[in-house]
């Protein structure tokens, strides 16, 4: 059973604890290791299709909320990093 809407969905957050970027600037970094002005920067361009662009619209949010001790402790946890 999916997680109820207002809660997040746990396996979206353990890639973005482990996917790495597929291009650009930041190609092969782990995506919660991107820097908040480089997600900014997609706010303001607009951000891919698809789960990449989903993925990285949600760390967005969970950055700029200041949300992203969450991650470190999920990655910590589930890769020991």
């Amino acid at each position: 059973m999916p997680p109820p809407s207002n809660q997040p969905n746990p396996e979206l957050l353990l890639q973005m604890v482990s996917m790495q970027m597929p291009y650009g600037k930041y190609k092969g970094m782990v995506l919660c290791d991107l820097p908040v002005a480089y997600l900014e920067w997609f706010q303001r361009k607009g951000f891919p299709d698809g789960k990449l662009g989903m993925l990285l619209e949600s760390l967005y949010e969970i950055k700029s909320n200041g949300l992203d001790y969450l991650l470190v402790t999920l990655r910590k946890n589930n890769f020991g990093k």
